[in-house]
């Protein structure tokens, strides 16, 4: 048997990607008649069409097999302004497809705009308690939203699992209670629609990174979702991942890098600094970081936060619970709320060295 070059692969490689993928960019004031008969025309080839709307300009992505002969059509037509090739497997969360950043507004925050988010709160809902006296806490320090899941994955079945249906329901009067937003962790099909009724920012966990299904009615709901990357999970599966949501019509992704597993076993897991600048390069989409799950430890998070920044995050995923050693999990890893204080002291110079402000 006769074993190709490896040039020869990749020339095949190359060859059927230009042939699978397009996008149409509109001229700027294009009008809704002429931006359906674009639509019109790319259904009657058998081929998707995915509209983004930019500042100026209207970018249609065409889903499917592309064949050399499309392009022509669409390029002739005087309300088209350029049709593109794009050559990167992940077509939608890719910045060929969305030269400009993508900014996911909630409420009355931005993540994406040149500013830092943080995102606070203990890792489980526990009992009205505790999550209320953790909102004002996070209230009188004026970060706007506050994470706490109520659905828990944990390795162990007989750890806590969290509140269910009843920690959503808890943290919906938080909001109304408060006004501070609030983000949580999904981790089944069934409980997307009912969470998003709720609370404010889903969650797709490290552990459902490549949960097709669940992404896919992630794509469905109207909601900004955070979706973190797996503990093996390579640059390219991660932002593949992020595709399923965005093609579904869903287009406020957030990306949260939260380390990967390595053979180091002095903190949790490795956070992989190099993919915060790489992801925002290859991507359009909001990039942020979870210190607390990186490092499974409190010590070194603020070090980690730090880092982040500098490395052009756009904001942060922090545990903090109001006494940690009777937290029901991740304690050991979360802030208390003396140091979460401190921390957000400690993080403006940061922010503005390397010219952002923090949203607090």
């Amino acid at each position: 048997m006769k074993i190709l070059p490896i040039r020869i692969f990749r020339w095949i490689e190359i060859k059927l990607n230009k042939v699978r993928r397009m996008i149409i960019v509109l001229k700027p004031k294009t009008k809704k008649e002429d931006i359906q008969k674009v639509v019109e025309k790319i259904k009657e080839k058998g081929l998707k069409p995915v509209e983004f709307q930019g500042d100026e300009r209207i970018v249609i992505h065409v889903l499917g097999k592309v064949t050399d002969d499309m392009p022509a059509p669409f390029q002739s037509m005087e309300c088209v302004e350029q049709v593109m090739r794009i050559l990167k497997p992940y077509k939608l969360a890719s910045k060929e497809h969305h030269a400009q950043r993508s900014v996911v507004k909630v409420g009355d925050v931005t993540i994406g705009n040149g500013e830092i988010t943080v995102i606070a709160g203990p890792c489980s809902a526990e009992n009205e308690e505790q999550v209320m006296k953790s909102a004002r806490i996070l209230k009188e320090m004026g970060v706007k939203i506050m994470r706490a899941s109520v659905f828990k994955p944990r390795t162990s079945p007989y750890d806590f699992q969290g509140m269910g249906i009843e920690g959503l329901k808890l943290l919906k009067k938080v909001g109304e209670k408060t006004g501070i937003l609030t983000e949580t962790e999904v981790m089944d099909v069934r409980d997307v629609p009912i969470a998003a009724e709720y609370v404010d920012i889903l969650r797709v966990g490290a552990r459902n990174m490549q949960n097709f299904d669940l992404l896919k009615e992630m794509g469905k709901i109207d909601k900004p979702v955070i979706l973190k990357r797996g503990m093996a999970a390579t640059i390219k599966e991660f932002i593949m991942a992020s595709e399923y949501i965005l093609m579904n019509g869903n287009k406020n992704v957030i990306l949260c890098e939260r380390g990967i597993r390595t053979f180091e076993t002095a903190y949790r897991n490795t956070l992989d600094i190099n993919a915060v600048p790489l992801l925002k390069q290859e991507t359009h989409l909001p990039v942020i970081v979870d210190p607390s799950h990186a490092a499974g430890r409190r010590d070194i998070i603020p070090a980690i936060c730090k880092a982040a920044i500098s490395a052009g995050a756009d904001g942060l995923l922090v545990e903090m619970h109001p006494k940690p050693e009777e937290a029901l999990s991740d304690g050991a890893q979360s802030l208390n709320p003396e140091e979460l204080k401190k921390l957000l002291k400690e993080l403006k110079p940061v922010c503005e060295a390397v010219g952002k402000r923090m949203s607090i």
